[in-house]
């Protein structure tokens, strides 16, 4: 799929799409987060470029939905969807579902949620969808303790474009990669020309290096699984509980991101651990050992009693001695216990192995003094050694995991993917079971819906009854107010729309007709003015004259002029409507005048009042063929002739006015 081809891809759009890995394949799959994540495309364009998208592959021309009314039909079905989804994703991806007359996109959709309805939704699954989130790709991940160097100014560019993570240095000599040495804890060079020399530091000569970016930056592949590990986590979940096929072995893959924390920090090796430990303890350790060391001298001395007389005294005077010499003859058993307790003390507190506790031994003196203290020349070379084990450690950690996970992110995406997926099968799966959905027949022309709802109400869907209505061409639609006219309108036109879907709709069975374009008007408020008026005719005129096949439904058109005109114009409207061979409902109180203006035969259907009990309306909800319901007004006079005290005389004001009717 080329992107310039997809309708609303201009030239800022392409360049913020070519910023993802793989648009193409984002846009192929219908991934509205990843399309989304494109530097400045908010999510709703996202969804309007994965809908284009889907239309050029399909070559669909759009304009389905051909009114207002229409459309919030379709809106509102979308609202019940991505209700009963689970994941922010799940509600994007929703919205890239749309009504079609394309045999191969309904189709496409059609295959989606016949798997959707044969999945059985537990709470389990819910539960691990809970804590699923689209892949991200962490930004700015920057290593700052080692470089890349090269004398080459290709080499160069080259190096800045495959390793954005570190700094890439033009050097001129060994001298020159020997100063970056001394500023960086690891120099990569990537000229042939250096290996082989002797540089003190750590300098690694690697030609191949930027074939290899993971070794050299492992934070590249430990970032990315550290920002998504629980989501990771969360998919491997979703896999093992809906029973959904893996190519992942997911306990190795999770094993290896228990040792990554949320930044991609290596966390679990033992080894790194106590050296990141020793390091960050050592000043506290020395000091505590100090204070252990001086704590038992002061302890001693001040139990000791020393006694110089004047010739010792003045012997160590006249050899300049002082009173570390007196210490030394008199306390020289108590400072080796003490200093060795200190030692004690250092080595267990930073947990240190042989050759570190050698460096350490030296941190305090042989010789008695009083107070002890450390030597800083010891402790700044044994900060230096820890520090240098703890990054080498690092390192080779970081290359471990990066290694065994580096392989894995193309599978790892698709785990993720798929458990997002799952979570539209889940939402069209909870829409079939609430509103009792079946998956649709289409037929050229006419529908046939038994036991069909409307979802579009606010009801709980067991509360609403079910309805059966069919209709072949066009058909006048009768009732009482509040009698269901519009309800039905919104039942078929939503059972209509979800068909085009190729999602399952709500009834017992439906077939529908394979329409282009459905119009749906809904009702006038008020007498339209002149010029509203004319815009109406005219907009039937051309929904009549058009070539594509369409769904009309009309709500109470009668309104739009007095009620003499509008039976006339209705009428009109119906013979164009019969010969342009459209599948029609045209709701209206107005029906038996307007069948009777109809120069050709007109089907009128009624929704069947059965009456008025304790003010209440009791209706047949199905309309019935062929059948012209009685008007509100009537009920009610009817209603007040049975309860009048004159109910039998024919002569009474009730049933004279009845009578009219």
């Amino acid at each position: 799929m080329e992107i310039e081809a997809i309708p609303g891809v201009g030239p800022k759009t392409r360049e913020a799409l070519t910023a993802l890995d793989d648009p193409e394949g984002a846009l192929e799959r219908g991934d509205v987060a990843t399309i989304a994540s494109a530097p400045g495309l908010s999510q709703g364009r996202a969804v309007r470029l994965v809908r284009n998208a889907i239309r050029h592959r399909h070559d669909d021309p759009g304009g389905f939905l051909a009114t207002d009314r229409a459309e919030a039909v379709y809106k509102g079905l979308l609202d019940r969807l991505a209700d009963r989804t689970v994941t922010e994703y799940g509600r994007q991806r929703v919205e890239t579902f749309y009504p079609s007359a394309v045999d191969a996109r309904i189709a496409e959709t059609e295959t989606v949620a016949t798997r959707a309805l044969e999945r059985d939704v537990d709470q389990a699954v819910l539960d691990a969808l809970n804590g699923l989130e689209p892949l991200s790709e962490p930004r700015d991940v920057r290593v700052r303790d080692r470089c890349l160097a090269t004398t080459d100014a290709e080499t160069y560019s080259k190096a800045r474009d495959a390793i954005p993570e570190v700094s890439v240095e033009l050097v001129e000599d060994t001298r020159s990669l020997a100063d970056l040495a001394r500023g960086y804890a690891t120099v990569i060079a990537l000229d042939e020309e250096f290996a082989g020399i002797d540089i003190d530091g750590d300098v690694q000569v690697q030609p191949n290096a930027l074939a290899s970016p993971v070794e050299v930056v492992p934070e590249r592949v430990l970032s990315f699984y550290g920002a998504n590990r629980e989501s990771i986590r969360a998919a491997a979940a979703v896999h093992r509980v809906a029973g959904l096929d893996c190519e992942l072995d997911l306990e190795g893959l999770l094993e290896a991101l228990d040792r990554i924390d949320g930044q991609g920090t290596v966390t679990s090796d033992e080894e790194l651990s106590r050296l990141t430990t020793a390091v960050s303890e050592l000043e506290q350790a020395v000091s505590t050992a100090e204070s252990v060391a001086n704590d038992r001298l002061t302890e001693a001395i001040s139990e000791t009693d020393v006694t110089v007389d004047g010739g010792d005294l003045l012997s160590l005077a006249e050899r300049g001695a002082g009173v570390d010499s007196i210490l030394a003859r008199e306390l020289e058993a108590e400072f080796e216990v003490a200093v060795q307790a200190a030692r004690d003390h250092f080595q267990e507190a930073l947990v240190l192995e042989p050759e570190e506790i050698a460096t350490g031994e030296r941190l305090f003196p042989e010789e008695p003094t009083f107070p002890v203290e450390r030597n800083d020349a010891v402790l700044s070379r044994l900060e230096e050694e820890l520090t240098t084990a703890r990054d080498r450690r690092a390192g080779q950690v970081k290359q471990e995991v990066a290694a065994e996970l580096a392989d894995q992110r193309e599978p790892v995406t698709d785990l993720v993917h798929r458990a997002l997926e799952l979570d539209i099968e889940v939402a069209i799966a909870r829409f079939a079971a609430d509103f009792d959905c079946v998956m649709a027949e289409h037929n050229g022309s006419g529908f046939n819906i038994t036991g069909g709802r409307s979802p579009l109400l606010e009801e709980p869907p067991e509360a609403v009854e079910p309805v059966d209505y069919a209709v072949n061409g066009v058909s006048l639609l009768s009732g009482v107010n509040s009698g269901g006219k519009t309800t039905t309108l919104d039942m078929v036109a939503s059972i209509t729309i979800l068909a085009h879907m190729g999602l399952p709709v709500p009834a017992e069975s439906a077939t529908v007709p394979s329409v282009e374009e459905v119009h749906y008007h809904a009702k006038s408020r008020g007498t339209l003015d002149a010029g509203a008026l004319e815009t109406t005719v005219t907009d039937f005129a051309t929904l009549a004259s058009g070539s594509a096949t369409k769904l009309v439904l009309v709500d109470e058109l009668e309104s739009i002029t007095e009620p003499g005109a509008s039976a006339k114009i209705i009428a009109g409207i119906v013979e164009a409507l019969q010969e342009a061979d459209a599948t029609a409902v045209i709701v209206s109180h107005l029906a038996g005048g307007i069948q009777d203006a109809c120069e050709t035969s007109v089907t009128v259907d009624g929704i069947r009042a059965i009456g008025l009990e304790d003010g209440e309306l009791r209706v047949e909800r199905s309309p019935e063929k062929n059948h012209l319901a009685r008007s509100t007004p009537e009920l009610i006079v009817e209603k007040l002739a049975g309860e009048s005290s004159e109910a039998s005389d024919e002569h009474s004001f009730y049933r004279q006015l009845l009578s009219k009717f």
